[in-house]
Parts: C-alpha cells; structure tokens; sequence
C-alpha cells in the first residue's frame, strides 16, 4: 500500500470541504493588490477581493509562490510519512507555478516528487487534484496515481461564460478598440481550455453565449466530474447547475468561488464549467490554427459590412 500525497496550488478553486476531506495539499498563490501582497485564500478571501475589484488600480496581479514554500510543503508531507508526492498545478501556458514546482522538486530528496503540468486552470486543475487524491486515498502506487493523472488530462475541459470584456481589456488581452465595438454590438467572450490549449468564441447577446455555452457541455459527451465555478454570482451558478442536470443527469455538480488569480482577469459575473470527460464526443478545438482562425473570424462576422467570403485563407 502506498501513502502517496497530492499537492497542488490555489488556482484550483476546490472548496475546503474537498481538500479536507480528500487531504489534498493546497499551496497559495501571491494576489497582488492596491499595493499590497495577499496570500490567496489565507488573508485574501474571494469576497473581500471582488468587492475591491471595480475599484482596483492598476488591475490586481498575481505571482507564484517561492520555491520555499514548495519544498517546506514537500518536507512536511515526507515528515508525516508520505513515500511519494503528485505536485500537480496549473498550465505552463498561462503561470509559472508549475516551473517553480519542478525546481523545487529536483532539490527535494527526501522521498520522489512527481510533478504534473496539468494542462488546466481552476477546477479543470481542482478535478485533476480530486482524482488523484482519491486514487491514493485507496493506497495506489506514485506509478499509478501519475498515470490516471495523465489519462485524464486530455478528457478535462473547462469553458466560461464572460458577463464582460471589460477585465480583457484591462489586463491588455484586448485592445480599446475592440473593447469599444464588442461593448456596442453586445458581444459576449467564451473561453475555453483543454490540455494547454486556451482560446475564446464570441457571441452576440447574452443569450446566444448561455446557449451556445450549454452546447459546447452537450456536445463535449459524458462526464464523471463536473465542477461550476462562478465569479461572484452563486446564483447564477445555482441555474447552471439545474441546466447541466439535462445535460449530464447522473452528475452533482462541485460549486465553488473563483480564485482572485482568475477573477481579476475575468470579472465578476463569470460562469465557468469543469468537467472530465468519460470520452470526448466534439472536443473543444479541432486545431491550435483553426482556434485562431475561428476566434478572429467569429470577431469579424460581427462588424459592419463583414463579408464571409472574407474568411478564407
């Protein structure tokens, strides 16, 4: 029987009553704001940063935590009689957590630590967490844990519903122009991620962005984990949770609150959904080309005068 321990970071946006219950090992991000340095989720609660949100300036950052951390992470655990580690955190593609992590992790060598890019951000990490904590709750292997892991990978999705583009634009993902005409033509941003690959759809209304949000679940196929993650808006989650029943009926749904580390980039009002695929039906993007591709042309189609004929090539 193995004692193997998951670490992961605070990006992963799991309720207490997961991590405790599952122990898995949570170490926090840096939220940098109104000058001052926060360690998310310790002194720094989701509430008390979206109500400074509106009102911060310049838009509040983020930072990965020190090595230290990692390896006084890693020391404890070994302490308390673990024989290996999964220190799996959020993807390469968008934080350096995860590059800290395997620094850490090469000086550490007092028992094996594995360390994980998982690809994800927010509970499609959380969910990765939960299924390797489970794993070892039953006393697998480090092999084993780590190989479930990064079956799952590719089969995690997550995807959110923006209620604005006015955090894009603060945080310089898109320009003032563009803001400019997205706010007149009432364009709402989906965003979406699988194994590394980000990219985001835009859609006309409100309406049309919820409706294509539910589409994007459906066509996804199965799923065994689903979380909601909301941005200040837990009533809004409670509606997504009935919709997602119609969806994937034999699935409770994690609610849980977004981290400042995505919130400040995303802005209150944002509804996101986790899940992990048993098979994967229409994944969410055919191509890294043809996401971005797609994602300028779903612009464009929205603008005075856009022809079709305009999109090949």
């Amino acid at each position: 029987m193995g004692n193997v321990k998951i670490v992961t970071d605070s990006t992963c946006d799991l309720p207490i009553s997961i991590v405790e219950e599952l122990g898995i090992h949570v170490i926090p991000c840096y939220v940098n704001m109104n000058g001052k340095s926060y360690l998310d989720g310790i002194d720094l609660t989701r509430e008390f940063f979206f109500k400074s949100l509106p009102t911060a300036n310049p838009l509040p950052t983020t930072s990965a935590p020190g090595m230290d951390a990692f390896i006084q992470m890693y020391q404890k655990l070994a302490n308390g009689g673990a024989d290996g580690i999964i220190s799996i955190h959020i993807s390469e593609t968008l934080s350096n957590i995860n590059n800290v992590a395997k620094i850490a992790a090469e000086s550490f060598e007092a028992i094996p630590v594995r360390v994980i890019d998982s690809g994800q951000l927010s509970m499609g990490l959380g969910l990765l967490a939960m299924v390797g904590a489970k794993l070892a709750q039953k006393g697998a292997s480090l092999d084993e844990v780590e190989a479930e892991i990064l079956t799952k990978k590719p089969l995690t999705n997550t995807f959110a519903q923006l209620d604005t583009l006015e955090y894009l634009r603060r945080g310089g993902r898109l320009s003032s122009a563009m803001h400019g005409i997205g706010n007149l033509l009432e364009i709402k941003p989906i965003t979406k991620m699988n194994n590394g690959v980000s990219g985001v759809e835009m859609k006309r209304t409100r309406k049309k962005a919820h409706q294509r949000f539910l589409e994007i679940a459906k066509n996804l196929g199965p799923a065994e984990l689903v979380g909601i993650i909301h941005a200040d808006a837990y009533q809004n989650a409670l509606v997504v949770k009935e919709e997602l029943r119609e969806i994937w009926p034999d699935i409770e749904p994690i609610i849980s609150y977004v981290t400042p580390a995505i919130g400040a980039h995303v802005g209150p009002g944002t509804i996101c959904v986790a899940s992990i695929q048993k098979e994967i039906h229409k994944p969410l993007f055919e191509s890294r080309f043809s996401n971005i591709r797609d994602k300028v042309n779903q612009f464009r189609s929205h603008l005075p005068g856009y022809n079709h004929n305009d999109e090949e090539g």
